[in-house]
């Protein structure tokens, strides 16, 4: 279909037809730039047709095509989103990495100790855990993800929900993965092993786990965003500031995790350790 706009010299001119594979990209990511703007709720009711039709600038009879109801659009839209449904940890805080190799790096003495290995680990992920509960609260990224996963339980028994579903999947082992190569790789770094039994995957998961609960808490109780403590829960040489989720994660990593008794830390090792963290090979895990 060819449509005509009117430009401000009064000459009519043709809007170049797209094709319907264009016409569907420019609907679902105008729809998927609505959702990330508004937020997903349990469903899409809130998201008007006629609106994501204006939005993606495209005719309305190619849209109606594609898609004579707007429910199938919909349920193209829920492929489109669980497909692209893993908030990644890393863009959602792009310095985190390097945040946590310059706390290690500032506190590497301790692991000389094998007793403040974990006091070590507990301090990175302190730091860590206090500026990115907050991004993640705020992230509408995280939201959609968590919504979407609601929306998923609602969906009957179908092609639908068996594609979402093994989307979803994908986006969890997916995410799962990368943050138990974060926490294998500065653990190892630093003298930590899981204790007997338990993978860096099965750390990593639960992790997140606990980040999701606090994440669908928070909204009903403000004071897990905003309380902060003074404490020593990892018997660091002195006290420092918590907050509640920082102590919630560190606590699920170190109860699995324990120093390795294999690791002989000398001062050449320190001094691999160090160089190591300050290249950044930390932050490019």
């Amino acid at each position: 279909m060819v449509t005509r706009e009117t430009p401000e010299s009064g000459l009519v001119r043709r809007r170049k037809r797209l094709s319907d594979e264009e016409t569907a990209r420019r609907m679902l990511d105008a729809a998927t730039a609505t959702v990330e703007e508004a937020g997903l709720t349990v469903s899409l009711e809130h998201i008007s047709f006629e609106e994501i039709i204006r939005d993606a600038g495209v005719a309305r009879s190619a849209v109606y095509r594609r898609w004579p109801y707007k429910d199938l659009f919909f349920s193209d839209l829920l492929r489109e989103l669980a497909k692209g449904a893993s908030p990644a940890i890393t863009e959602a805080n792009p310095g985190a990495s390097q945040a946590a190799a310059r706390t290690a790096l500032a506190h590497l003495g301790w692991a000389r100790t094998p007793g403040l290995r974990r006091a070590l680990a507990a301090e990175v992920l302190r730091e860590g855990a206090l500026g990115e509960f907050g991004i993640f609260h705020r992230s509408s990224a995280w939201r959609t993800y968590l919504a979407l996963q609601a929306t998923f339980r609602s969906l009957p028994d179908g092609d639908l929900r068996a594609e979402v579903q093994q989307a979803l999947t994908e986006s969890e082992r997916s995410m799962v993965a990368g943050v138990a190569t974060a926490y294998s790789w500065g653990a190892r770094l630093i003298g930590l092993r899981p204790c007997a039994g338990v993978t860096f995957e099965t750390v990593a998961r639960l992790a997140v786990a606990t980040l999701r609960g606090l994440i669908l808490m928070a909204p009903g109780n403000p004071e897990i965003v905003t309380r902060r403590f003074q404490a020593n829960p990892f018997g660091a040489p002195e006290p420092a500031e918590w907050s509640e989720p920082a102590l919630a994660i560190t606590s699920v990593v170190l109860g699995l995790l324990e120093a390795d008794p294999e690791v002989e830390w000398t001062d050449e090792h320190e001094r691999s350790v160090a160089a190591a963290l300050r290249s950044g090979r930390w932050a490019a895990s």
